[in-house]
């Protein structure tokens, strides 16, 4: 039965320019640019809104890999990293308007402060000093996006009469997304950004979270949109679906979990602490929610839950986190080109969204029981890591 009571959300996939694969943690197509455009074609005309570009270790840059795909697709949005503590506002201001006008306007922006020694690339900041240089940071560059001459005297940057000369298509910038569980990260969301993205998480945790930024954004006469970053197994079934998600982490070894499990606590990101206590570092009680599933985090940073279940089931969690104020979601599945099909196939009726490959002359859906041919090479496993994305 298809529920349209809340609308149909915008639907995010993603671009795994680190690997991908279809064992967790064992990347066996790399990140070839002919296998991303597969994936990017694919979203494209299956209808999706969008794409996530993963930032950091092994991927490949995001406004780089964006531009090339813009001239693969048609109406296909770009959700690019850029990293304050990398790159120079003015810098970045220049390239944020040259990847919208190349792509025509379909560019997007996710702020990543980073949390890690490596992430930062030899910059030493604590977790308050990066958020600090974040909030600092994103106030030059959104003056420079508006035309503004910037001169700014600040603890980390230092500017004089400083322009970006070319205007974004999109005015006054491109829609910035941003993710952050900490006060520090909620204060920076609430004065500068425009959609908050958090990791997957029980429907009550990210209620909370939304409503302190919602009172602090409302403290300084703004409104922030959400958005949720979360990966997906949708089968016909709820048994095949947890079938798929079992299988999914079967090789995954107890070793290689308590590895990444200690990892994971190292991290000075909050966010990264709060995936982690989901699935405790075990495979032992990884169902958190009736169509909720913390596997993927045993293997993975960054995001690590997963909706798994049957289409009405994983429409109907999808509807729960709408309820507290969700408008996107961030999706992605392993491996990215046959999910993409599946989500498209089995999911997207049932939210009462139409996607063109799957719909007849005469408007009505058509059922398909099998993903297309790929021609994904093969090469040896571990070619690269999962990104924290």
């Amino acid at each position: 039965m298809t529920n349209t009571a809340y609308g149909s959300p915008s639907l995010y996939w993603f671009i795994p320019s680190g690997g991908d694969g279809r064992i967790l943690g064992q990347p066996t197509r790399p990140p070839h640019f002919s296998y991303l455009s597969q994936v990017a074609q694919a979203a494209d005309v299956l209808g999706f809104d969008g794409v996530l570009l993963p930032t950091g270790g092994t991927s490949e840059d995001t406004i780089v890999v964006a531009s090339a795909l813009s001239s693969l697709t048609r109406q296909l949005r770009f959700l690019v990293a850029l990293r304050p503590s990398l790159i120079s506002p003015v810098l970045a201001a220049r390239l944020t308007a040259s990847v919208d006008r190349v792509t025509g306007g379909r560019v997007n922006l996710n702020i990543v402060s980073g949390s890690s020694p490596q992430e930062l690339e030899g910059v030493s900041l604590s977790p308050t000093e990066r958020y600090e240089l974040t909030g600092e940071w994103l106030g030059v560059f959104r003056a420079l996006l508006r035309g503004e001459s910037v001169t700014h005297e600040g603890k980390h940057l230092h500017l004089s009469e400083s322009r970006s000369p070319l205007p974004p298509v999109q005015r006054p910038y491109p829609p910035i997304f941003f993710g952050g569980s900490s006060d520090a990260a909620l204060k920076v969301a609430a004065e500068h950004i425009d959609v908050y993205l958090s990791w997957g998480e029980r429907p009550a945790d990210v209620a909370e979270k939304f409503k302190r930024l919602r009172e602090e954004a409302h403290k300084q006469g703004r409104r922030v949109r959400f958005g949720l970053r979360a990966h997906i197994i949708v089968r016909p079934t709820e048994e095949e679906a947890w079938a798929a998600a079992d299988d999914l982490i079967a090789d995954v070894s107890d070793e290689q979990i308590a590895q990444a499990h200690q990892a994971f606590l190292a991290s000075a990101s909050e966010g990264q602490r709060r995936q982690s206590a989901l699935n405790g570092g075990t495979r032992e009680s990884l169902k958190i929610g009736q169509n909720l599933w913390a596997g993927v985090g045993l293997l993975r940073g960054g995001a690590g839950t997963a909706f798994v279940g049957s289409p009405e089931n994983v429409a109907a969690a999808l509807r729960e986190y709408q309820e507290i104020g969700v408008e996107t979601f961030v999706l992605s599945g392993y491996p990215h080109l046959e999910e993409a099909y599946r989500v498209a196939e089995l999911l997207f009726p049932v939210l009462g969204r139409t996607s063109p490959v799957f719909t007849a002359r005469d408007g009505h859906p058509v059922t398909h029981t099998s993903t297309p041919t790929l021609n994904a090479e093969r090469v040896p496993e571990k070619v690269g890591r999962f990104q924290s994305i």
